[in-house]
């Protein structure tokens, strides 16, 4: 197998979703890890709906009205201003520590994010990350106007950088990514930043399931689709070294 290009999920993949909490926390004390969370789980939910109704809006507008529905059901009152540093933090996400060596590592070849995020949204967070500096291309779904797990919205990796999908690493920490990835042909490295172990350790330890162990539960372990990632890591720099033995 040769790997030609390199292609990254965003949210959750080589961005930390979970570093909103520190806005929704400030906004609302106590409450910034649920709103976090059900923020994220109906942000996903709401991509899939659009997509089986046929109804596309883009990933800015679905961030919105998912954060708006999580702030209703919670009962929580707000100013437009603090809705408005809420939704700002999305374009300033932190990178996970290990992405920028890790993505450097592999200069040697095409580097791209394949993202449900809108342009201006990703080509913002890129930019404010500089990992603008190390990548080829920045690939969002909105020209297809329809979300992963589509494959309409995989196909676009190689219309945008004329490789084909065989000659493609896919790197998604989304178990319902990795499998529609899958799906489409790509070959696919997951990233299983938490194990079946870890979860279940989790859930003793909590007594009363918490808001992150119960989206962790739901949300990264891998989906029973009858689809296996080829590779499963559990960091970023482990990348570098799966490519290298591949190509000896």
């Amino acid at each position: 197998m040769t790997i030609k290009a390199i292609v990254f999920d965003a949210y959750g993949t080589l961005y930390d979703t979970q570093s909103v909490a520190a806005v929704t926390e400030e906004a609302f004390p106590g409450y910034g890890e649920i709103v976090t969370q059900i923020w994220r789980i109906k942000q996903l939910e709401y991509t899939w709906l659009r997509s089986l109704m046929r109804r596309y809006e883009d990933f800015s507008v679905i961030t919105r009205d998912s954060l708006a529905y999580t702030l209703k059901c919670l009962g929580l009152k707000h100013d437009p201003a603090a809705f408005e540093r809420i939704i700002d933090k999305y374009l300033h996400l932190d990178l996970y520590p290990d992405a920028m060596a890790a993505l450097a590592a592999m200069k040697n070849r095409k580097l791209a994010i394949l993202s449900n995020g809108s342009p201006g949204m990703l080509n913002a967070l890129v930019a404010n990350s500089s990992l603008d500096r190390v990548l080829d291309a920045t690939i969002s779904i909105d020209s297809q106007r329809i979300f992963k797990p589509s494959p309409d919205a995989y196909s676009l990796i190689e219309s945008r950088l004329r490789v084909p999908p065989g000659e493609v690493l896919f790197v998604s920490s989304n178990p319902w990514d990795a499998c529609g990835a899958k799906a489409f042909g790509l070959n696919v490295a997951w990233i299983e930043r938490v194990t079946p172990e870890a979860m279940a350790l989790a859930c003793v330890n909590s007594g009363v399931v918490a808001p992150l162990t119960m989206f962790k539960a739901i949300r990264t372990q891998m989906d029973e689709l009858g689809l296996e990632p080829d590779y499963r890591i559990h960091a970023l720099p482990e990348l570098a070294d799966l490519v290298a033995a591949h190509e000896s």
